[in-house]
């Protein structure tokens, strides 16, 4: 199967064959047809997988027949929206090489920066969207955006919409939306509530769910560390300078630590950054460019903050701390296994954490290869006086029962030779 053998035009071709894109990813080669048919469509996939050009291409072909018809519209077609600032970006840029053969002008708008270059653009017509929910409600109220001619609407990533709590933004979006137009929604896992959004913006929809879980999980070598929670840090810094890796994403589940994890690694001689909510749009894209330039060894993530991070070739991803929702363990590791790239992903995992490995095995349905032999395999916190060996599941339960056990008939003794004393130390007492 080709893109030509999907009914793309020619100048959309073109611009495929330019990147070397001749054959369609499997949610390209199922959406695509239902897409150009004009059929509404919700779409299970996590990023990496190719998706934005299921909807990208459709979109940009629709717009550029009916421009040959008539071209003096500028007013906006299509509206795209995404959660973060890093994949607004992202979607944008892939609209402008899909559609650089093409006549369609695309903008792209987020928060963060201030709004003037984006009203300017906006003034001089736009066909394509891109938005973030909060900058595109704060111009639609100062009435620089009008949504009534949208006949394109794509809600991109609305798993991570709803769990940054953009949920009352999208029904206001919605609101604002005319009745006939063709939707797409698209999510990476599909709860209970991400169901019922789409039911408010789907009409009669075709369903397209590529699963991720055994595909990542075979492209991706993957390796898991068993480690004492205080000795991640030490391991990371053993493996950053004792393997040849060009770039490494870190993920951390918190702002607090990736800036901690940056820290000492930047303490450690390593150049890295991290990108996360809190920083300045300026900030996370100095440290995204630095990062794909190869200035920037490490680049230290939060989990919505990395679904705009597209690198082509990622040597290695770690999950410096594992996550509790096991899609997104096998969202992370599609990091480094970009569409037909293999690649290489390794976790730490602490004594709290394995609960949250068990469900991410039981997800990909596969046991991950333990890395028992490492230097802190034997690291003690003094501060806890923790005897426990980390590099192995657990200690079998008989073991510490009997050492607890042990423990227990050891103070007992202690307790009753106390007592014993006590006892005789008063008897003579009352003798003197």
């Amino acid at each position: 199967m080709t893109f030509k053998d999907l009914g793309i035009v020619e100048p959309i071709l073109k611009a495929l064959n330019k990147k070397g894109y001749l054959h369609p990813t499997p949610i390209q080669e199922q959406a695509i047809p239902i897409l150009l048919k004009g059929k509404d469509l919700m779409g299970c996939a996590q990023t990496g997988t190719g998706k934005t050009a299921a909807f990208a291409i459709p979109i940009i072909q629709h717009i550029y027949n009916s421009k040959q018809n008539d071209r003096r519209s500028n007013k906006i077609k299509a509206l795209i929206v995404t959660p973060t600032r890093e994949l607004a970006i992202q979607i944008f840029d892939n609209f402008k090489i899909y559609g650089e053969n093409t006549n369609i002008k695309c903008n792209v708008i987020f928060g963060g920066v201030k709004q003037h270059a984006q009203t300017a653009s906006l003034k001089q017509g736009v066909d394509v969207l891109v938005a973030t929910p909060g900058r595109l409600l704060d111009l639609m109220n100062q009435g620089f955006i009008s949504l009534r001619d949208i006949e394109y609407f794509v809600l991109d990533e609305a798993d991570q919409m709803l769990d940054m709590g953009f949920i009352h933004d999208i029904k206001k979006i919605l609101a604002k939306l005319p009745q006939k137009r063709q939707s797409l929604f698209f999510s990476a896992t599909m709860p209970k509530s991400i169901v019922e959004l789409s039911r408010k913006i789907l009409g009669d929809f075709d369903t397209v769910t590529i699963k991720p879980e055994q595909a990542t999980a075979e492209k991706v070598e993957q390796a898991i560390y068993f480690i004492h929670k205080k000795a991640k840090i030490k391991l990371l810094i053993h493996l950053l300078e004792t393997q040849s890796v060009d770039s490494t994403l870190v993920f951390s589940r918190t702002k607090h630590g990736a800036n901690k994890i940056v820290k000492l690694l930047v303490k450690a001689g390593i150049s890295s950054a991290a990108i996360h909510g809190n920083k300045s749009q300026t900030a996370r894209v100095k440290a995204l460019e630095g990062f794909k330039e190869g200035k920037i060894k490490v680049l230290v993530a939060t989990d919505i903050a990395a679904r705009g991070i597209d690198i082509d070739e990622l040597a290695l991803v770690v999950n410096y701390d594992l996550p509790n929702v096991s899609e997104t363990y096998v969202h992370r590791i599609g990091r480094t296994g970009r569409a037909k790239a293999s690649g290489v992903a390794v976790s730490f995992c602490d004594q709290e954490e394995r609960a949250y490995l068990r469900d991410i095995e039981k997800l990909i349905k596969q046991k991950i290869q333990v890395i028992a032999d490492h230097p802190f395999v034997d690291f003690k916190d003094d501060s806890l006086q923790s005897n426990e060996k980390l590099g192995q599941y657990s200690k079998p339960k008989k073991s510490f029962n009997k050492n607890r056990n042990s423990r227990n008939r050891n103070n007992n003794n202690k307790s009753n030779s106390n007592n014993n004393h006590k006892k005789r130390s008063h008897s003579n007492s009352r003798n003197r």
